[in-house]
């Protein structure tokens, strides 16, 4: 076995990119150089939902699972691509029936393709498809617990009451957010890798998001 091919679903993190409203930006500040040092050393200091990201079940539930507390095996499973590009708008609350009866099961990453990633970067981005409370349980339902989407958030920007990530976390879900380049994955049963840096207590994570083609 062999990895023939990867995608690269992560939005490249720098103090210039764009973070969800209210969110603090990232700083990175050089601490130490080869100049001075005789090595270098970057202090970043940045939130944990920045760019490409996990949520851990904390992050809405404060009795919930912190991200080091998540197995890692939950990040890493067969990619599953619902895509619903031709069938959302600005604001569009995503239903099951739009993405059909695909085979998913326990294991499986739910990834939601809305094609909203190349607005990322512009107040467009935010005028993002959400996925409905109904769409949450028919994945729970098929026994999913990592759902990824290329957007900013699974609930609308700005909705307070964040229904999606509630049902999910309530559930012990994990929600992946800011995936990118989501069309790249043109082959069929994708290894998806969501791993996340193991911050102790942490609600969240970034993540190096990649899709894998394996070759037996």
């Amino acid at each position: 076995m062999r990895v023939r091919r990867i995608v690269d679903l992560t939005h490249v993190v720098s103090p210039d990119i764009q973070v969800y409203p209210g969110d603090p930006s990232p700083n990175f500040t050089r601490h130490a150089t080869v100049a001075n040092d005789g090595f270098e050393l970057t202090r970043i200091d940045m939130g944990s939902q920045t760019g490409t990201h996990v949520d851990a079940p904390r992050h809405v539930h404060s009795g919930g699972a912190a991200i080091d507390a998540v197995a890692p095996e939950v990040f890493v499973g067969r990619g599953v691509v619902l895509d619903v590009r031709a069938q959302v708008g600005p604001g569009s609350l995503i239903t099951p029936d739009m993405w059909g009866e695909p085979t998913l099961g326990p294991g499986d990453i739910a990834l939601v393709r809305t094609g909203w990633s190349r607005y990322f970067g512009t107040d467009r981005y935010f005028e993002h498809p959400a996925l409905e409370v109904a769409a949450c349980h028919w994945l729970l339902d098929r026994g999913v617990r990592t759902i990824g989407i290329d957007a900013p958030s699974v609930d609308p920007t700005g909705d307070e009451t964040l229904a999606a990530h509630h049902v999910l976390a309530g559930a012990g879900a994990i929600i992946c957010e800011n995936l990118t380049d989501l069309d790249s994955i043109d082959f069929p049963d994708p290894l998806v890798s969501l791993l996340p840096i193991p911050f102790a207590g942490a609600d969240g994570a970034p993540v190096r998001a990649v899709a894998m083609e394996i070759e037996n």
